[in-house]
């Protein structure tokens, strides 16, 4: 493989071990060249998920780029990185279809937010609903006030 640093074409495979409950392979490698280490994962692809996006075209679904936004939602935030990486890796073997709308990728990760970090959810939903003004995040974190329930102790901050 590849060295993504300095673009060696080939490195060494360090430490191999399962990942995901067995349904991919985690490679740390090693290049030659820099002597810096990098992580792969390999995993079987059977029919590739496809999105169908608000424009219409179709692409195939790609979890580094749901992970990616994910990662930008919680940056700063206290949420444990494996859990976006698990969401976003085990998003295709969880639809069971081979197509989904990208509306539904939106609706499904701020699902996942939503119970992990408030702060996360908004950023999340103000990309992926295109809050165009300031009444509308107001609008979506009064829904989040209004969706705590009273006896709810307040969090420690």
């Amino acid at each position: 493989m590849k060295c993504p640093y300095c673009s060696a074409p080939d490195s060494r495979v360090v430490n191999s071990r399962p990942s995901d409950d067995g349904a991919s392979i985690r490679r740390r490698r090693e290049c030659p060249t820099c002597a810096r280490r990098f992580t792969t994962y390999e995993r079987a692809q059977l029919e590739p998920l496809m999105v169908v996006k608000r424009s219409g075209p179709r692409e195939a679904f790609n979890p580094d780029k749901l992970l990616r936004g994910l990662t930008l939602a919680t940056e700063k935030r206290p949420v444990d990185p494996a859990l976006l990486r698990a969401f976003a890796y085990g998003f295709e073997d969880e639809f069971g279809l081979s197509e989904i709308p990208s509306e539904e990728i939106g609706r499904r990760a701020m699902t996942f937010l939503r119970p992990l970090d408030d702060v996360a959810y908004i950023r999340f939903a103000s990309v992926y609903r295109e809050f165009d003004s300031l009444e509308r995040f107001i609008e979506e974190i009064r829904g989040l006030k209004d969706q705590d329930t009273p006896g709810d102790p307040p969090e420690a901050e």
